[in-house]
């Protein structure tokens, strides 16, 4: 790659990764190439997609938040504890910054390490919801299922109320987690998402077709 170009892509990366952080990984890539001071052809002759500039940036993102959010979960001595941190760091991350959202949920299936990022995180996220299902602390019909739907709700939430309310969504998430208590636990009226219509319900909230 000639210097010009090298320069031009890491333009690009450091734009896109500004504006994802800012509004999501939709954000128009029109407007990635005007902050990065290129035109939109060379944006599409570098990068070639959208997968393929969210894989570029993907890692600086998201991957180093999410992993410590499950890393501090396990660490903690208590379960609950670290089932309740993981839930709240999420959604905190979730409301300031909406590209964790877009990366929770695969958002984008054509960006591989996009992709390969959500997939870690929910298998570390099913390892948290064992130990705390194994410690008698949380509701045992609670699936990863819920938790993504309470991860896509609150994403809705978070970015519906961010200018007029924008801690609101700890109110919500609080109201949650005493839900989910083994103590609490009363018999559900219905049974939970299968994957496909988890699939639809994530693609409806995050405007994936």
């Amino acid at each position: 790659m000639r210097a010009d170009a090298q320069r031009n892509a890491a333009k690009l990366r450091t734009a896109a990764a500004e504006l994802f952080r800012e509004r999501g990984l939709q954000v128009s890539l029109k407007e990635i190439a005007r902050r990065a001071g290129v035109s939109h052809g060379t944006l599409y002759n570098l990068f070639g997609t959208r997968e393929a500039l969210i894989d570029e940036v993907v890692a600086d993102l998201a991957a180093d938040r999410l992993a410590e959010a499950a890393e501090q979960a396990l660490a903690r001595d208590d379960a609950w504890e670290g089932f309740a941190y993981y839930i709240e760091k999420v959604c905190e991350l979730q409301a300031t910054d909406p590209a964790v959202s877009d990366v929770i949920a695969g958002r984008y299936p054509g960006a591989e390490r996009l992709m390969a990022l959500c997939e870690s995180s929910h298998a570390a996220a099913a390892r948290i919801i064992e130990r705390a299902q194994q410690a008698g602390a949380l509701r045992p019909d609670f699936t990863r299922g819920d938790l993504l739907f309470v991860f896509g709700t609150n994403a809705v939430l978070a970015r519906a109320s961010a200018d007029a309310a924008p801690t609101a969504w700890r109110r919500g998430v609080a109201f949650m987690l005493d839900g989910l208590r083994t103590e609490a636990a009363r018999p559900l009226p219905v049974g939970p998402l299968t994957e496909e219509q988890l699939a639809q319900v994530l693609g409806g909230l995050t405007g994936t077709p």
